[in-house]
């Protein structure tokens, strides 16, 4: 037996060593990272003679076991001197535990339990003693656990080493055409590093494999970019419909599994690096997208080593957004909000962290590097290594799903003010309206105070939603972003002004029901958190059973998602329920909503991932003109008051001046520029009824339209005259 499992762990070190040599680091054969007698995972020896007196009483409740694993993390790389396991019956009974270890001799450990997950009133144990039978061959290796304390008879459990390693994942990595997938760096390129750092082409696999996860990959490729073009740009529905229609692994199930793909740019342009994607329904965080042509790219003025710095950057961010996919938030993030959340423990930030999970730019470019050893802190990897498997794996709990609130940094004397608001009279949403909200963000004080440019962004701000008579919940929007830092200054009185679409996102439709909703946002300034008052928002009761019939369609996630990233062409289910709104409620709000997001995908000149004889490519689909402006036209411009109500101001202007533009570039001056009359037109009216409009907004208004018409001029001046026939 174990001439056999040390062959196989021979093997499995081979393929592993294989998958290091490809990539381009030194094998490692059957020894991993982590080149310890002691540490990694462990299951429950359920053979060897030992009897069922070795095992002692089983836990009540979780009978019969099925599976019991011990995650020992005592020595080799990064060790936590912790140990965690997981005893799992039926689905229902299943018990994970972790406890703080002291050294207490040679291969010998012991501490109290202080965390419990699960069917804890069936697992009384507070204290666990940890002995390790050592041998060179890891397939000899065994643990000894004595479980002790709350009033329980001791329970003794023998287990063999399985693995160095605590948990297995896949990653398959894919690029678009002409865009390398930056998976390896040499450490060594730049010498802005720790002094003791050892030169070697790290690999994004060998960081997670030290991390404690055995990694494989699936074999990639190039995306062939057609007629897009080797410098096209992704849009946000783009982006969303490739994570969903194109992946090896995917399934609508959590599984230790990812997709990473390379793309150029993000319309928004160079200031978004990488975005972490989600999969429809309740799995999440299972993909992501890193822009590799973004600020990511762009080395700062006079840096000797501009290609070393690109390619350390483009690295650090792909594993930057895989790491949210596995749950971490980013490191100046883990208390951040209102005490409303549900802290698996509670974890304190670390601003100035030296951890993948951390803004370098928020320490200092050059100190960060100086001291980073390319590798997560020690609570992000006590998380990845020991927290129940359902809060870290891919598709399993939400988005920062008890990851760990705690108290808001607010100041005594804040500097500013944040104001959550709706752009009407009164608070009061129709039924199925989607509810959008507009934030404030004013410097109360006498000195100007800078903040980022994006505090405001939907990504960035945290929102707690409250129906009455129910418990508070965090609104967890369907992806985080990785941006450039844009630094702005606030002038006395000055203000900045956001938005967000506050009904929908991975939890579902957290604002639907009728009632009365209390909700509260919290930016992040700085050191501190600036926390809105709370907010009231009430949803009114349907208006007809036909309301009531359609909301069992509407309030899904595909749906959500349409409305959310205003469009998509793959979310056919999602598409074909805002079609039926439109058909059966067209008088009321939703339905302005519904045909923004079926008519906006028509405007653009959208690319598909698709596969083509066995590989990958872009199918790219030409606009619809005239059929999107049947859509979006009687909602955004027929009705423009009533759009800018419900979409309110922020969001109306962007959607009417991106479908201008677009109009624009396919050759639509003239629909662009009425596009742009009717937008300055409703919101200067807006303006006269008590809803004001700054001027200097009417006047960036006027100006885009001025631009676009003296584009076609200059392009009509350009072109050169035909030659009179003789």
């Amino acid at each position: 037996m174990i001439e056999e499992q040390g062959q196989e762990l021979l093997d499995a070190g081979m393929e592993e060593a294989d998958d290091e040599a490809l990539a381009g680091s030194a094998p490692a054969y059957f020894i991993p990272p982590f080149a310890s007698p002691a540490s990694g995972l462990y299951a429950r020896d359920l053979g060897g003679g030992h009897g069922k007196a070795s095992l002692g009483p089983v836990p009540a409740g979780i009978r019969p076991i099925r599976r019991e694993e011990l995650r020992l993390d005592v020595d080799g790389r990064y060790p936590q001197m912790t140990a965690s396991g997981t005893i799992g019956g039926f689905l229902v009974s299943r018990v994970h535990w972790i406890a703080e270890l002291t050294k207490e001799g040679p291969n010998r450990w012991s501490g109290p339990i202080w965390y419990k997950d699960g069917a804890v009133v069936s697992f009384p144990y507070t204290q666990v003693d940890v002995k390790v039978a050592p041998s060179i061959f890891p397939g000899a290796r065994k643990a000894k656990v004595t479980f002790s304390g709350g009033g329980a008879k001791k329970r003794k459990v023998h287990y063999r080493f399985r693995s160095p390693y605590f948990r297995t994942v896949d990653f398959e990595f894919d690029w678009a055409e002409g865009k390398a997938a930056s998976t390896s760096i040499d450490t060594c390129a730049h010498p802005n590093r720790p002094a003791m750092l050892p030169c070697e082409t790290l690999t994004i696999q060998t960081v997670f494999r030290r991390a404690g996860c055995r990694v494989t990959t699936t074999p990639g490729g190039a995306v062939s970019l057609g007629e897009a073009g080797p410098d096209a740009v992704w849009s946000d529905l783009e982006m969303h419909d490739a994570m969903q229609s194109y992946w090896t692994h995917f399934a609508s199930k959590a599984q230790w599994a990812m997709w990473v793909f390379f793309a150029a740019l993000h319309e928004s342009g160079t200031g978004l690096g990488g975005i972490m994607f989600d999969d429809i329904g309740p799995n999440h965080r299972q993909g992501t997208a890193l822009f590799v042509d973004s600020f990511i790219a762009d080395p700062p003025p006079g840096d000797p080593h501009p290609a070393a710095w690109i390619e350390r950057n483009r690295f650090w961010t792909a594993v930057h957004e895989m790491g949210h996919a596995f749950n971490l938030a980013h490191s100046f993030q883990k208390s951040l909000g209102p005490p409303f959340g549900i802290p698996w423990i509670p974890l304190a930030d670390e601003p100035d962290a030296r951890s993948f999970m951390n803004y370098p730019f928020l320490v200092g470019d050059t100190a960060f590097f100086a001291d980073f050893e390319f590798r997560f802190s020690d609570q992000e990897l006590l998380f990845i290594r020991h927290a129940p498997e359902r809060f870290v794996q891919m598709g399993n709990a939400a988005w920062f799903d008890h990851h760990g609130f705690g108290e808001a940094n607010v100041s005594d004397e804040p500097s500013l003010k944040l104001e959550v608001r709706a752009n009407r009279e009164r608070a009061t949403f129709e039924f199925m309206e989607p509810v959008v909200l507009e934030l404030k963000l004013k410097n109360v004080s006498r000195n100007p105070v800078l903040v980022e440019a994006d505090v405001l962004d939907a990504d960035s701000v945290t929102f707690i939603l409250k129906k009455e008579g129910k418990e508070a919940r965090q609104l967890i929007p369907f992806r985080q972003k990785c941006v450039q830092p844009t630094t702005t200054a606030l002038a006395s009185g000055e203000s900045l002004y956001g938005y967000v679409l506050a009904s929908v996102g991975l939890n579902g439709w957290d604002l639907a029901e009728p009632g009365t909703y209390w909700i509260q946002a919290a930016a992040r300034v700085g050191e501190e958190d600036v926390v809105s008052a709370p907010f009231a928002v009430r949803i009114a009761p349907p208006a007809s059973r036909e309301e009531e019939f359609v909301a069992g369609d509407l309030f899904t996630q595909d749906a959500g998602r349409v409305l959310t990233f205003a469009g998509s062409r793959v979310l056919e289910r999602g598409n074909a329920i805002l079609h039926e709104v439109v058909e059966r409620l067209p008088d009321r709000r939703i339905a302005v909503h519904a045909r923004y997001a079926l008519g906006n995908p028509m405007t653009l000149e959208y690319k598909e991932v698709v596969v083509a004889d066995g590989e990958l490519a872009v199918d790219v689909k030409p606009p619809e003109i005239e059929e999107a402006k049947d859509l979006y036209a009687p909602a955004l411009l027929e009705q423009g008051d009533v759009a800018a109500d419900t979409l309110g101001h922020i969001r109306y202007r962007r959607a009417v001046e991106r479908i201008a533009l677009r109009l624009a570039a396919a050759g639509d001056t003239d629909g662009a520029t009425q596009s742009l009359d009717v937008l300055h037109d409703v919101l200067a009216e807006r303006t006269v009824k008590d809803r004001p409009v700054k001027p200097e907004v009417l006047a960036e208004i006027d100006a885009l339209k001025d631009e676009l018409s003296a584009g076609v001029k200059a392009k009509a001046k350009a072109k050169p005259k035909a030659k009179a026939k003789s």
